[in-house]
């Protein structure tokens, strides 16, 4: 079964979305649109055995995502956590250190120690470095005219970036790497505490990594302004930091790495777009604003019902999960004019790839923008006549739209701009 072939056939009751034939070719949008259309907030029988319920609310539209995610009272993220399984890669209680998993008001006391050092004034200084970093990665492959983009390009540069925002050396960027593909594998499995080993190794190599750099007096990295960060008289402790530095190894590094690989997808699946942005590269900040909406990496997190209440219409019952499609929410058609066209001049830009809004809003945001405006500028500057010359790998995931594999041919272009 395939989704081009069966979305508008299927009987809804039916379709389980946690099923991988749905995504063995990237999210199901007909099947999305059919949902969105007929059965908006719609219940998911699960048959699988693992999770600790016996279905959840699959909610697709935009104005539902959004509800869902601005009203952190009723539908909280502490309470089982943001996946179908609470001690998903981690047990439950060791995730709720995450800002992910927090409610107001600690998750607002949370952000704000954080937010002092991802201001947009400290995030725009590291243009010039992100720049160098990637200039560095493209330089090892650009006289090749080919390589397989997503390893040799999508992965080494937000390692890269993240490596020297920690203040983290070059020679260690293959252990972030292994920490980032045993958390995914941890994802995937669906087993409980299944990343345990993985963050007891990063607890003992940031430990190591907060003790050299204050021994070092190095004040800039990120770890450092993290511990230095305070609110209130309030600072993070290191295994805060550690918890976060795991976030940012898989989750700031993985959806970047991806929305590069599926970006440069979307305009070679699209060359009439991709020649816009060669012909007036100032719109290639605008063309990652759509690149964002029209591959949201992330499909889904979980959210859960604190109390008996409605939603559009929909009894949902206190302990309920409800699954928000990201995904779904970023192509609909009350929200977006024409939302399956991809489009690097579109002006709508309320995507929902970093998070429904509110207070989850992805604290990231402005450091993975720049890093895309970046990567696109040089990457078209630079490989001129790019063309796919092989078919795209996926990962098999549900919860990841992940590219592992995208053959590219290119002409070299020159160095400097």
């Amino acid at each position: 079964m395939t989704t081009t072939t069966t979305a508008d056939d299927v009987n809804l009751e039916e379709v389980d979305l946690l099923d991988f034939k749905w995504f063995q070719d990237g999210p199901p949008h007909a099947l999305f649109a059919r949902m969105r259309e007929e059965a908006p907030i719609r219940w998911n029988r699960l048959e699988s055995e693992g999770y600790p319920t016996d279905g959840f609310w699959s909610v697709t539209r935009h104005a539902d995502v959004s509800a869902i995610s601005r009203d952190t009272k009723t539908f909280s993220s502490h309470r089982a956590g943001v996946f179908l399984h609470p001690d998903l890669v981690m047990p439950l209680d060791v995730n709720r250190n995450l800002l992910l998993y927090k409610d107001p008001p600690e998750h607002t006391k949370y952000r704000k120690i954080l937010q002092t050092a991802f201001v947009p004034n400290t995030v725009n200084k590291l243009e010039t470095e992100i720049r160098a970093r990637v200039t560095q990665v493209l330089d090892q492959v650009v006289e090749a005219g080919t390589c397989d983009f997503v390893k040799d390009v999508a992965i080494p540069i937000p390692l890269g970036v993240l490596a020297q925002l920690m203040g983290i050396a070059d020679e260690d960027i293959p252990k972030l790497l292994h920490w980032t593909e045993g958390i995914e594998h941890a994802q995937m499995s669906g087993v409980p505490g299944g990343a345990l080993d993985v963050f007891m190794e990063m607890a003992g190599f940031l430990h190591a990594t907060i003790a050299e750099q204050v021994a070092a007096g190095n004040s800039d990295s990120l770890v450092m302004r993290m511990r230095a960060a305070e609110v209130d008289g309030q600072q993070l402790d290191d295994s805060e930091i550690l918890v976060f530095f795991g976030l940012l190894v898989f989750a700031g590094n993985d959806t970047t790495r991806n929305t590069t690989a599926n970006g440069l997808l979307a305009l070679l699946q699209h060359p009439e777009q991709l020649r816009q942005l060669r012909d007036d590269p100032s719109l290639i900040p605008n063309a990652v604003e759509e690149i964002l909406r029209y591959t949201s990496v992330v499909n889904y997190f979980v959210r859960t019902a604190t109390c008996d209440t409605e939603l559009n219409g929909q009894a949902i019952k206190e302990g309920d999960k409800l699954l928000i499609w990201y995904q779904s929410a970023s192509r609909d058609d009350d929200a977006y004019e024409d939302p399956q066209r991809f489009d690097v001049t579109r002006t709508e830009h309320d995507h929902k790839a970093f998070g429904g809004g509110g207070r989850h809003f992805c604290l990231g945001a402005g450091l993975a923008r720049l890093e895309l405006r970046v990567i696109f500028e040089e990457v078209l500057r630079r490989f001129d006549d790019l063309q796919q010359a092989g078919p795209e790998a996926r990962l098999e995931s549900v919860w990841a739209n992940s590219l592992t594999s995208l053959p590219v041919t290119f002409t070299p272009g020159p160095r400097e701009g």
